[in-house]
């Protein structure tokens, strides 16, 4: 199907379901490649006791800036170079020690090769992402990863789109297996990304958001509906917990729950100022541990669909809440 003036929107729809259709067969054909030749790859990598120079023009030299940003975000220390600046005294950037990853559809993108060759003369190991096994970056090369693809989606076959997918998906590759080989962990990651609305989700505990002590919502078992009600009120978070007389977390009960038992048609009202705590309360609530990223109380509250989480030691007494507007306020949600 090709683009023409005028045509109907199905047409505009088919052609961009074409489009994704071919950069997602692009990527799936890579499974098949990998081997030997990547698990090498990741060696090299892991064994690099300087940087990762990533290296490539054009849309290829786009693919290895986003490449070269994501090992660097996930404990490999790169860098891009620009090939035509490279040969032109960026070439100092690199040293002993590194290694350098050449990208390239063609492999015969003459500024590339031309920084390639000054690059073998300081011995370093050189990894090539390339879409022809036989072209001058692959002969340069240590290690060559095969991305070729049938077909770009562009219906002239000239414009870069499912090469540079399947170039962008094969660095992804890379930067996740050395991530696992490394043990690389949230606490490093957070250490990484300290700005905006992800390192407060990383950098954050639940300990540092917490409400304790007179803040936290809490009756017995025993309670009655009037005590409770006036806890809830008084601490305002819509929830309240229910401990044992040793202190320890054995129910909640939510402004939801009120909700549903007063309309409840089989019950009388009168019936529920004669209720206690224990009898309304909702069994085995969700908790989370004071020392879990504030990322992690997010994702359980999705989870489960709740705005608040209780905090519970080891033996289930109960130390805190963490509640939704407390993440909002500081600005992670």
């Amino acid at each position: 199907m090709r683009w023409s003036r005028g045509c109907s929107v199905m047409s505009i729809i088919e052609q961009a379901r074409q489009v994704l259709d071919i950069e997602a067969r692009a990527i799936l054909n890579l499974k098949d490649r990998i081997g030997p030749a990547f698990e090498r790859a990741v060696r090299i990598l892991l064994s690099c006791r300087g940087k990762v120079v990533v290296v490539g023009m054009g849309k290829s030299g786009q693919v290895c800036r986003k490449i070269a940003a994501t090992l660097a975000s996930t404990g490999t220390p790169a860098f891009f170079v620009h090939p035509a600046e490279g040969v032109h005294g960026d070439l100092g950037m690199i040293a002993k020690g590194d290694v350098v990853m050449g990208i390239s559809n063609s492999g015969e993108t003459a500024e590339l090769l031309q920084i390639l060759c000054m690059v073998k003369r300081l011995d370093l190991p050189i990894i090539a992402l390339t879409g022809r096994l036989h072209s001058g970056l692959a002969k340069s090369a240590d290690v060559v990863l095969d991305i070729s693809v049938e077909e770009e989606a562009c219906p002239m076959g000239l414009a870069p789109t499912a090469s540079t997918s399947a170039a962008l998906a094969m660095g992804d590759a890379l930067a996740i297996a050395l991530l696992n080989e490394r043990g690389f962990k949230e606490s490093d990651f957070a250490l990484l990304h300290p700005g905006g609305m992800l390192g407060k989700k990383l950098l954050y505990r639940v300990k540092d958001l917490m409400k304790t002590g007179d803040q936290l919502p809490v009756v017995g078992v025993d309670a009655d509906m009037q005590v409770t009600l006036m806890q809830m009120s008084a601490k305002r978070m819509g929830v309240t917990a229910v401990t044992d007389e040793q202190g320890r977390l054995v129910g909640v009960i939510t402004d939801g729950d009120l909700r549903r038992f007063l309309r409840d048609k089989r019950r009388k009202n009168s019936e529920f100022f004669n209720l206690k705590a224990g009898q309304l309360m909702t069994r085995e609530p969700k908790t989370i541990e004071q020392g879990a990223l504030a990322g992690q109380a997010i994702h359980g509250m999705e989870k489960y669909k709740i705005t608040s989480l209780f905090i519970v030691d080891e033996s289930t007494h109960l130390i805190g809440i963490i509640h939704l507007h407390a993440l909002l306020q500081a600005k992670i949600v």
